[in-house]
């Protein structure tokens, strides 16, 4: 007898606090099977629904528990190397591309969870991995890529907000992609504003466990907040931490 295929289940619920929480339901499916166009397709619909109202996480205390999701059924180590594209932007703000990409680099580099290069937007491959990556042609497409890249993974998304001021904002939309199977890895839909009380106790945080440093100066703990660069690589570092399922 036939099993029906049980695919991914969003599920949304109101929290106490007031904010939307995203449960999701997924069987393995995805995983075992061969059909890599009908696992392509799932991806393109699933995936806009998944970060609009992010996923939640058994890690409750880092701030970033409702706005990633990773596939319980991907191991990172196994992908080797991945293709980080620059970041598409807009936020009206074009330096900003560069400079949070090269943070992300860095970041993602003392994971050591895989090897990592990447695309700058002057490269003749940048516009079409950027372009139209929801349909299912483009994802069909993005397979063959896999020698030219000479990567297992893609790693794509765009800046969606920046703002330097009354108080630094940014916004960030990130999809990792197996380039074997077409399937997502991980992904992650998230806005860091610098006057959330929240943000500035992950800063303090951040200070303490990723740049060892015991007590920091408040003047050093300013700095993240005003400066486009040092909230740039404390946003990178939230995002790296993301990918790390031990923590989860």
């Amino acid at each position: 007898m036939n099993r029906t295929p049980q695919w991914q289940v969003n599920v949304m619920r109101r929290s106490p606090t007031g904010s939307d929480r995203c449960f999701i339901v997924s069987s393995d499916h995805a995983a075992r099977s061969g059909r890599t166009g009908r696992v392509l397709l799932w991806t393109m619909v699933l995936l806009p629904a998944t970060l609009l109202c992010g996923c939640e996480s058994p890690r409750e205390d880092g701030g970033m528990a409702n706005s990633f999701y990773l596939n319980p059924y991907k191991d990172l180590n196994n992908l080797g190397r991945i293709a980080l594209v620059e970041l598409n932007n807009s936020s009206g703000h074009p330096q900003m591309s560069t400079d949070l990409t090269d943070a992300l680099f860095m970041a993602l580099q003392k994971k050591q969870l895989f090897g990592l290069t990447i695309v700058r937007q002057d490269n003749p491959d940048w516009r079409s991995l950027q372009e139209n990556l929801d349909s299912l042609q483009a994802l069909k497409q993005l397979l063959t890529m896999r020698d030219t890249l000479k990567c297992n993974g893609l790693l794509i998304g765009t800046i969606t907000e920046y703002t330097p001021y009354p108080h630094m904002t940014i916004g960030l939309r990130l999809k990792l992609l197996d380039l074997t199977d077409g399937q997502l890895v991980w992904g992650l839909e998230q806005i860091w504003d610098s006057s959330d009380r929240s943000i500035q106790k992950r800063i303090r945080r951040y200070f303490s466990n990723d740049l060892r440093l015991f007590g920091p100066p408040p003047l050093e703990e300013e700095l993240v907040l005003v400066s486009p660069l040092k909230f740039g690589r404390f946003v990178a570092y939230e995002v790296a931490e993301t990918l790390d399922r031990e923590k989860q």
